[in-house]
């Protein structure tokens, strides 16, 4: 008996030791959420959604078909798999996150933005994505009757966008991304949230040398028009480069449009040390 209670000492003498000198394995603290990053095309990385929230992104972007009455989520038809759907991918992790972050994505208490590209039909499309998007009202931001509800994630419809349809709800839980042409629409915020569009259809310069005093003035003032009525602003196919990230930093575009999630990430968290 006293060789058996000598043993026993010794265990938990040794496991004090160990955890009194941080040996075991620690939960790692979250990364501190980056307002202006977007992750483009985030479906193709390994792990859809939790590579980007695992580098703080704060806006995420995700393409859908609707296929045997599910909403896959891929870039082509061909890519298509029944297991790759909205939910699976992007709405049932963003619920457990917000459950686990008091109210939010990122625990901050700011909003969290999913992007969802329609690829096929549009309203038939939207229907669908509307009646799932219902099944989780302590998530999404919704308007009634032209009444914004803020909630922890907001949707927003890019691709095929059904305007009118989306115009003419009285329960909506998403808003449509605009594009260059609707900077001076008087489409309130709630329903055209955010200004999205093609970087080489405005800007010829790609990121080498010094962009030009008038594309930067183009530049500015389109961000000035967004933010002048409440809506956010994001390029597509922008070069993934440090100088590029860093004019549109600078002149306030609200979400940088990357693939490269370290890349932005350790631009916008101050680590990149030259181009």
């Amino acid at each position: 008996m006293k060789s058996f209670c000598r043993f026993t000492v010794l265990v938990v003498s040794g496991l004090s030791l160990v955890l009194s000198a941080g040996t075991l394995p620690a939960e790692e603290p979250a990364a501190e959420p980056l307002a202006q990053a977007h992750a483009h095309n985030d479906y193709f990385h390994a792990r859809p959604l939790l590579d980007a929230l695992d580098h703080g992104f704060t806006s995420v972007e995700a393409d859908i078909f609707l296929h045997d009455d599910r909403l896959l989520v891929a870039h082509y038809q061909w890519q298509l798999k029944h297991a790759r759907t909205l939910q699976a991918l992007y709405l049932d992790p963003l619920r457990e996150r917000v459950k686990a972050g008091k109210g939010s994505v990122h625990a901050d208490g700011k909003p969290f933005y999913l992007l969802i590209d329609i690829k096929d039909g549009a309203e038939p499309t939207y229907a669908a994505l509307t009646k799932v998007l219902a099944q989780y009202p302590e998530m999404i931001s919704v308007v009634r009757d032209g009444k914004l509800e803020p909630k922890a994630v907001n949707v927003i419809i890019s691709g095929s966008r059904p305007k009118q349809m989306m115009a003419a709800e009285k329960v909506r839980y998403a808003g449509i991304d605009g594009r260059w042409e609707d900077l001076d629409s008087d489409m309130p915020s709630h329903l055209m949230p955010l200004i999205s569009d093609r970087w080489g259809k405005y800007f010829r310069w790609n990121g080498k040398g010094e962009i030009s005093d008038a594309e930067r003035e183009r530049l500015v003032t389109a961000v000035n028009k967004a933010h002048d009525r409440g809506r956010r602003i994001r390029f597509w196919a922008t070069p993934d480069t440090v100088p590029v990230w860093r004019v549109l930093q600078t002149a306030g575009v609200d979400a940088i449009n990357t693939d490269d999630l370290d890349g932005l990430e350790s631009f916008l968290r101050g680590q990149v040390a030259n181009d």
